[in-house]
């Protein structure tokens, strides 16, 4: 029965990023993109959570503590680009 149910949320995060996937190639504006990645990085955190649970086990959590990092890092440098138009400053004090 949890298996039918680990495997029902799995494929459902599938879809989930595959909606997504489509939010990132189509736009229409950046932040709708950044978005987009972010809410993939956050399924696949939690497809692999999903998936440790199925197989009963602990040796992925670092995975999804490095992939939470990277996801993190990744959606603050766009933000910070948007707003800026870099993502280094290049020293010039106005």
């Amino acid at each position: 029965m949890i298996t039918a149910l680990l495997t029902a949320a799995l494929i459902i995060l599938a879809l989930a990023i595959l909606g997504c996937t489509y939010r990132l190639i189509a736009g229409p504006s950046r932040s709708d993109r950044i978005a987009a990645l972010d809410t993939i990085g956050i399924n696949l955190l939690a497809m692999i959570a999903v998936f440790c649970m199925l197989l009963d086990t602990r040796a992925l959590i670092e995975i999804v503590l490095v992939i939470g990092i990277l996801t993190f890092i990744g959606t603050t440098v766009l933000a910070r680009y948007i707003e800026r138009g870099s993502v280094i400053e290049d020293g010039d004090d106005h």
